[in-house]
């Protein structure tokens, strides 16, 4: 779940130098559903219109962000959370009231100040209702406490700092999957403070038993089981190389079989920003995948059905109210989508 992809950092950065714009304060532009959409969907086969109605719109809820990330619907409160990753913010969203600020700082808590992407990206939610974060500038998976205070549940793999901690969900038994990645430290992969030689996806289990599950992944990065946690999605999100892996979990949690799902590489274009990033996978097994464009939706089989098109670097989806409502974090948008399918929430 990079901020920017290299490429699309600067088709983005100098889209905005060109047209003189700044972005608008959240507080600012907090929109009610239904006032401002955003892109088109395009159909790709007839499967799509089970999903997603003919005529549905995405619907843009707020904007003004940096760069908005990691999303979670948090039931008992009704509201959504999201990251802006540069902002070190996480905010929250609720119907009819708009964007608040939540937390902040959400994933740096240094003195030093610094650049680059030091906030949480994805969240989720534990068993207990606590918020979970992968928090980018502080290098670790942490919880939010009850009491506000964090709990830190991971930030080294055999003596070493993790890269950054970047999008994580948990399996039913309550053993946490995430992805680090580089997109944390302000050098990349190049950054003289990046302590492990590999990228990796990690399993960490309720006890606190870490295990690296692959390194074999360039930039790992959004993550997510099918319904029957038979199979685990992992987007890489490498321009040389922008696919969906699919893994067997076997029934000690470990990995195996890791094999191309979907190859993102032929719908790559200068008009279709993005790479692979978050993902999500609604009840029947289809997954919704960001990528060049927006959101991907793909069947169970990897059959591309359509693209939620937001026209924006797009980076990260999550299910919401019952689990028939797509929120995606699309650059500088919060937007949503209404269904015909449910995703299961956290």
């Amino acid at each position: 779940m990079k901020r920017h992809q290299t490429v699309a950092a600067l088709l983005v950065a100098s889209a905005f130098f060109l047209a003189g714009c700044q972005h608008p304060t959240p507080s600012e532009q907090a929109k009610p559903p239904g006032v401002k959409t955003l892109g088109a969907i395009e159909r790709l086969a007839p499967e799509l219109d089970r999903l997603i109605p003919p005529g549905t719109e995405i619907d843009v809820l707020a904007e003004g962000f940096d760069w908005s990330e990691g999303p979670v619907w948090i039931k008992a409160d009704s509201c959504l959370l999201f990251s802006d990753v540069p902002k070190n913010v996480v905010y929250q969203w609720r119907e009819g009231k708009g964007v608040k600020e939540f937390l902040k700082p959400s994933g740096y808590t240094g003195s030093t100040p610094r650049g680059g992407e030091p906030g949480s990206n994805g969240l989720t939610e534990d068993s207990a209702g606590r918020l979970v974060l992968c928090e980018h500038g502080d290098r670790r998976v942490a919880r939010l406490e009850k009491n506000g205070q964090k709990t830190t549940l991971a930030d080294r793999y055999q003596g070493k700092r993790l890269n950054s901690p970047n999008d994580l969900v948990f399996k039913s038994n309550g053993d946490l999957y995430f992805t680090d990645p580089p997109y944390g430290l302000e050098g990349n992969v190049k950054d003289p403070r990046k302590e492990l030689p590999f990228q990796g996806v990690y399993r960490l289990r309720p006890h606190g038993d870490l295990t690296l599950l692959t390194d074999g992944l360039t930039f790992p990065n959004g993550i997510a089981f099918s319904p029957d946690e038979k199979t685990l999605y992992v987007a890489v999100s490498d321009p040389n190389r922008p696919v969906i892996m699919a893994y067997d979990v076997k029934l000690d949690g470990i990995l195996a079989n890791g094999r191309v799902f979907f190859d993102a590489k032929p719908l790559a274009a200068p008009n279709r920003k993005g790479l692979p990033d978050g993902l999500k996978v609604d009840q029947s097994g289809h997954l919704f995948a960001t990528g060049p464009g927006g959101v991907l939706v793909l069947s169970p089989s990897g059959k591309h059905l359509g693209t939620l098109a937001t026209g924006q670097a797009t980076a990260n989806c999550a299910w919401g109210n019952d689990g028939s409502v797509l929120y995606i974090t699309a650059d500088m948008y919060l937007c949503r989508v209404k269904t015909k399918t449910k995703g299961r929430l956290p």
